[in-house]
């Protein structure tokens, strides 16, 4: 079991998310249970999917979370855009946060090699004790 607070890129998506829910503040009202409710539970799926992922014992659960979670901020990607094309978000809030997001994706795909590679390593290691 790790403690995802330690993670970098957990906290990066917990920025994204609190960032996401000051954003959506100012979104229509009649929005409530569309693309804000959408939008904040995407963002904050991606945070919540890393920290489960590091309750589980066993790098091929945490890889599979951490799978979970970079559909997540890829999903949370195209809700922000919407929100911009519907003009809910001006063009520098949206900016800002594609920002965010780009910089969860590329620390999620590296952590994601990382565990790969260590469950390919494993499985190696295994096979040779056979």
């Amino acid at each position: 079991m790790k403690d995802f607070r330690q993670l970098k890129v957990w906290e990066k998506a917990h920025e994204l998310t609190l960032e996401v829910y000051r954003a959506t503040v100012a979104f229509p009202r009649e929005e409530a249970y569309g693309i804000t409710s959408q939008l904040r539970r995407c963002s904050a799926s991606v945070a919540a999917n890393i920290a489960e992922g590091c309750g589980r014992i066993g790098n091929g659960d945490f890889h599979r979370f951490l799978n979970i979670a970079a559909g997540s901020v890829l999903e949370t990607e195209y809700f922000l855009l919407l929100a911009r094309d519907l003009n809910f978000i001006p063009t520098n809030s949206y900016d800002r946060l594609q920002d965010k997001v780009v910089e969860v994706q590329r620390m999620l795909a590296s952590l994601l090699r990382k565990v790969d590679g260590a469950r390919n390593l494993s499985k190696r290691q295994l096979g040779a004790i056979d």
